[in-house]
């Protein structure tokens, strides 16, 4: 199993550079060799990618947007994270990864190494802890966090659907699914070592928080009033496939 880091804002290619000089208004060569380096640079980078224009860009672009998924979802939640008082960029990095690895559908699945078929459902998860190794435990207990908040954050309105229809868990379980395990995960050596532990820390901390956020998020991409709408078809990225 992988561990997902905060990783997004080292992963932009040529093209996520070029639609920041063209939403910025970078026509001269000069302004544009400068924005460039600003990106370049750590520090700068972060301030750049905090201009409002990126953000409203991303929401009001017609038409097929040349970014990378990496860009695309750290910009949109660092900003839905600021309005709702997240500050923390390692936080909306992380998370931002989390949508940019969903956005394939067999990523959501928790693969754990010896077992003929990934799990699924959270008491298969839960009951693999008990046997499972420590490099091992981390990873599951961080994917049943992730799972929740994608879960929760994401389709909150399918959840509810499905409480009430088919007596299956609420958003309540899931936020104590997501906040327990993420603060165990945060608790744990590796979380040192991945240099995970505040990100893990705040996410338990504020799990319902980062939920509603990004329902305000989903509110603001998707139009979808199927509540059995599948999860392959939730961002309609290139190379998304499978079933729900």
């Amino acid at each position: 199993m992988n561990v997902i880091q905060p990783n997004c804002r080292v992963r932009f290619t040529a093209e996520d550079v070029d639609f920041v000089l063209s939403v910025l208004g970078a026509s001269g060569k000069g302004v544009a060799d400068g924005l460039v380096k600003l990106l370049a640079d750590e520090e700068t980078r972060d301030l750049v990618l905090d201009d409002e224009s990126l953000y409203r860009a991303l929401l009001e672009h017609r038409g097929c947007l040349r970014v990378s998924t990496h860009f695309y979802f750290y910009v949109l939640v660092r900003h839905t994270f600021k309005r709702a008082g997240i500050e923390d960029r390692m936080v909306a990095d992380y998370v931002a990864e989390i949508l940019a690895e969903y956005a394939l559908l067999e990523n959501t699945r928790c693969v754990i190494p010896g077992k003929p078929e990934p799990l699924d459902y959270f008491f298969e998860m839960l009951t693999a802890l008990q046997t499972a190794d420590d490099h091992t435990n981390f990873c599951v207990r961080t994917h049943i966090g992730n799972h929740s908040l994608f879960l929760s954050g994401i389709f909150p309105e399918r959840i509810r659907y499905r409480a009430e229809r088919k007596a299956a868990p609420d958003l309540k379980y899931y936020e104590e699914m997501g906040r327990t395990n993420y603060r165990v995960a945060s608790d744990h050596r590796l979380a040192q070592k991945y240099d995970l532990a505040r990100v893990l820390d705040t996410l338990s901390e504020r799990f319902r928080a980062t939920r509603m956020a990004l329902n305000d998020l989903a509110d603001r991409l998707l139009s979808i009033g199927d509540v059995e709408f599948p999860m392959v078809k939730l961002f309609g990225l290139p190379g998304a496939a499978g079933k729900d």
